[in-house]
């Protein structure tokens, strides 16, 4: 069982016994690899640095330094990447730790985060929408701009291609069947960069630091590359959009259903939201302006709200 070197360090060879048809025999089967990792963060003046652990994330080893500053973006710890100064690797202080992966993001020096915002309560009242300035901070969403009519319009057909074209870059879902992936998409369907890992939410993170700090890998990659889709290869949680939302990515698709609160926020925000996305549907649940329709083709499937 060869593995790509582009792959091994995300899969781990697992020894299973399998049975069907009234045997069983020994087999080797390969697995999608989940590590710990640190994320730090380093700020105040550059001769009393004060660094602070944000926190521990489970995920699929590559591409950590995007997942870190990804991360910091999408929890509204830092708001642009212009503030960071260095990301670099720290050894454990201990050798016996078992978290050996570390990954520090030291700021700019005049740089004022609030990193106790991290440690904030988690949202137990649903009632009040997401209008709010205490429920948009809740959110992780106060100081993002709606984005209502503008951003491009995307055939019907670039959106029915997404889920061919993501699979086929899957390089680790291929060989494993256990990762999340997501993709940024530009307005012709060009595919700017896949990520993969355990966590679907990491996938977006990895993505959004990628574009912030110029390491998109696509044939139309690059920091400029202008993302006009996020396409993701599960459901469209609350999380996935606000992700969308801090990155201003103006158009969500997914290959599952959206949450309630997903499309309570992508129409406060003026995302377009997609779901079920296939190559004969998908449902648009905001933002249906986005979408071009072209002659003789039907509507994209309406969603019905009583």
């Amino acid at each position: 069982m060869s593995v790509p070197g582009s792959v091994r360090s995300r899969v781990q060879k697992i020894r299973a016994d399998e049975f069907g048809g009234g045997g069983g025999e020994v087999v080797w089967d390969l697995l999608a690899a989940e590590e710990p990792m640190e994320i730090r963060v380093g700020c105040g003046p550059v001769d009393r640095r004060s660094v602070r652990t944000i926190g521990v994330t489970m995920r699929t080893p590559g591409h950590d330094d995007e997942l870190a500053v990804g991360f910091l973006l999408g929890e509204r710890i830092i708001t642009s990447p212009e503030q960071i100064d260095e990301v670099a690797r720290e050894e454990p202080e201990d050798a016996g730790r078992s978290i050996d992966r570390i990954v520090r993001v030291d700021l700019k020096p005049g740089v004022e985060v609030d990193l106790d915002r991290f440690a904030r309560s988690v949202l137990t009242n649903s009632s009040c929408g997401v209008c709010g300035t205490a429920t948009l901070r809740a959110l992780n969403l106060d100081g993002c701009r709606p984005n209502p009519g503008h951003g491009p319009v995307v055939d019907a057909e670039v959106i029915h291609r997404l889920p061919e074209a993501l699979i086929d870059r899957q390089l680790v879902f291929n060989r494993t069947g256990g990762l999340h992936a997501a993709a940024l998409v530009d307005a012709e369907g060009g595919l700017i960069a896949v990520r993969e890992d355990i966590g679907r939410h990491n996938t977006v993170d990895k993505l959004v630091g990628a574009r912030a700090i110029g390491t998109l890998d696509g044939p139309a990659g690059g920091a400029g590359a202008e993302a006009a889709i996020l396409f993701v290869s599960g459901r469209a949680g609350f999380e996935i959009v606000q992700k969308a939302v801090t990155a201003a990515i103006p158009i969500v698709s997914a290959v599952g259903a959206p949450s309630s609160l997903a499309v309570e926020v992508a129409e406060a925000f003026g995302l377009t939201l997609l779901g079920f996305v296939g190559p004969e549907r998908f449902n648009v649940y905001s933002g249906p302006w986005r979408i071009r329709v072209g002659p003789g083709r039907p509507a994209p499937n309406p969603t019905h709200r009583d």
